[in-house]
C-alpha cells in the first residue's frame, strides 16, 4: 500500500524535470535532454490502510525519489524501486520504457500495526522480495501541449523469498500535464492479477487460524485482485517545476474484487480502500 501512493508522488513529479519552459536549443541532439542528470527527493505523509483489505487506517511516512543518470532514469517509490534502461528523447516524442523493478511487500508483516482484533490473530507473513521487470510506451506532447505526457506499462514481479511463491502482473495507464511553469497535475489507472499463492498467503484463512481468530475457514485462489484511480498534483514553492522546493498531494482509491473481496478478512475490514497524503519534493 505505502508504494501506491509513493509511485502516485513519482508519478507527478517525474515529467516536471522532463520539460523546460522552452524548447531545445538548435544544436541539442533529438536524443539528448539538455538537462542532463537530475533528481527529485520527496517524503509525504500518508494515511493508509492497516493491511490489504483493512478498514481500519494509520500514519506513516512515504519516502520517494526519481532521477537520471548518463540518460538512465531511476524511480525509488516508498518499497519500490524500478530502472529505465532506454534512454528517453527530448521533447514531443514517443518513449519506449523497459527495465527491471523490485518491490519489498511488508503486508501483514506485523501485527502490531493491526487494529482490527481478529486479523491481528492471524499468523504474521514475513516480508516478501518480488523482483521482475516491466515495460511500456509513452508520448510527450499529447493533447495540452509538447509537455503532456501519456504513458501505459506492464510490470511482472515475483517473490523470491519464499513467502507467497507467486507472481503480480500489473498494468498502469498514466497522464500527467503541466498546469504552468509551476504546476502540475497528474491521474492513473492501474490493475493488478496475481497468482494463486498470493491469495493463500494473505487472503486465506487456515483452521488453526480460524480456531484462533473466530473467521471462517477460507481458500483465496488467484485471478484478478483489485483496479485503482488515483489524481495527484504538484505546486513549486520556490522557483518552478525545473527546480526548487514541491508540494505534492493526492489521492488514490483501490476496489479489491472476487477471492480478494470475498474473503473474511476484507469482510471484517473493506473492499474499499483510500489512500491519501501530503508531502513535500525538491528538486535539483
Amino acid at each position: 500500500m505505502r508504494s501506491l501512493f509513493a509511485a502516485a508522488l513519482c508519478l507527478v513529479a517525474t515529467p516536471a524535470l522532463a520539460q523546460e519552459a522552452a524548447p531545445a536549443p538548435a544544436d541539442t541532439p533529438p536524443s539528448t535532454d539538455p538537462r542532463g542528470d537530475f533528481a527529485i527527493v520527496g517524503v509525504g505523509v500518508g494515511i493508509l490502510p492497516d493491511y490489504e483489505g483493512s478498514g481500519d487506517y494509520s500514519v506513516s511516512p512515504v519516502p520517494a525519489a526519481i532521477g537520471q543518470l548518463a540518460g538512465y532514469r531511476f524511480t525509488l517509490a516508498g518499497n519500490r524501486l524500478s530502472v529505465d534502461l532506454i534512454k528517453d528523447g527530448y521533447g514531443p516524442t514517443w518513449d519506449i520504457q523497459a527495465g527491471p523493478i523490485g518491490v519489498i511487500n511488508f503486508n501483514r508483516s506485523s501485527n502490531d500495526a493491526i487494529d482490527n482484533p481478529q486479523v491481528a490473530l492471524l499468523d504474521e507473513r514475513s516480508t516478501a522480495i518480488e523482483l521482475g521487470g516491466y515495460v511500456g510506451i509513452g508520448k510527450t506532447g499529447v493533447l495540452t501541449s509538447d509537455y503532456d505526457r501519456l504513458s501505459a506499462t506492464i510490470s511482472y514481479r515475483y517473490d523470491v523469498s519464499g513467502v507467497h511463491d507467486s507472481g503480480i502482473l500489473a498494468p498502469t495507464v498514466t497522464y500527467t500535464t503541466p498546469l504552468s511553469t509551476k504546476a502540475l497535475a497528474g491521474i492513473f489507472a492501474s490493475a493488478e492479477f496475481v497468482e494463486r499463492g498470493y491469495g493463500r498467503a494473505y487472503f486465506s484463512v487456515t483452521p488453526t487460524e480460524s480456531a484462533r481468530s473466530g473467521l471462517p475457514i477460507y481458500t483465496a485462489g488467484g485471478g484478478f485482485k483489485n483496479w485503482a484511480l488515483g489524481a495527484v498534483a504538484m505546486r513549486s514553492l520556490t522557483g518552478d517545476l525545473t527546480g526548487g522546493l514541491q508540494l505534492v498531494g493526492g489521492v488514490v482509491y483501490r476496489k479489491l474484487s472476487g477471492d480478494f473481496a470475498d474473503s473474511p478478512i476484507t469482510r471484517v475490514g473493506s473492499a474499499n480502500q483510500w489512500i491519501g497524503a501530503v508531502g513535500l519534493a525538491y528538486s535539483f
